[in-house]
């Protein structure tokens, strides 16, 4: 073979490997774009959930003024949800399911008073929070199964040869953690 002929092949498998780093990255840059997404869906539920919230707890003011500490226990919540955002997914995670223990306390109170639970305010604030609530559950499995397909993309074989050297790193999932499932297992209990 020429000296000419074997640069060329040379040259071919040069162009072939930067073909395939480029194809890889690009590939490993869509998946972390599809989490950045999925994220941000259960951003945009959490965030009107949290401008909801307010309004459900002025209209359960009017009914059940007595009922304080659960009033402010779902207001807590909803500020810790809210600030719990610049914390990452762990906390955020854990913080939106306290407010979802909060929310539940305060459906339950509604058994307690039938004009509460007969207002037309508060069905139809109550129908948009279960709306939103599906909603979120719904954006929450999109987020994890874009982090599964992103954080299994970035450990496979060629990917994982270039991944950490690209930045890329593995996600968290959108979990309860096993603590708070145990509590959003048990019933809420309403206290007189």
């Amino acid at each position: 073979m020429s000296s000419t002929a074997i640069t060329w092949i040379i040259l071919g498998l040069i162009v072939l490997f930067v073909i395939w780093i480029v194809s890889v990255y690009n590939g490993l840059v869509a998946l972390r774009q599809r989490v950045n997404q999925a994220f941000s869906d259960i951003d945009v539920q959490t965030k009107q959930r949290h401008d909801l919230i307010p309004n459900l707890v002025e209209t359960v003011k009017g009914y059940a003024a007595h009922e304080r500490g659960t009033l402010e226990a779902v207001v807590q919540a909803r500020n810790a949800a809210m600030t719990a955002q610049a914390g990452g997914i762990a906390a955020q995670a854990a913080a939106e399911n306290a407010l979802t223990g909060a929310l539940r306390q305060l459906f339950a109170l509604s058994e307690a008073y039938p004009d509460l639970k007969a207002s037309q305010n508060f069905q139809q604030l109550q129908t948009e929070l279960s709306d939103l609530e599906n909603k979120i559950a719904a954006a929450r499995r999109f987020f994890n199964n874009a982090v599964q397909e992103y954080n299994t993309g970035i450990q496979q074989f060629p990917a994982v040869l270039l991944a950490g050297a690209l930045g890329f790193t593995p996600k968290d999932f959108f979990d309860v953690g096993v603590e708070q499932r145990k509590e959003l297992e048990q019933a809420p209990q309403v206290k007189f």
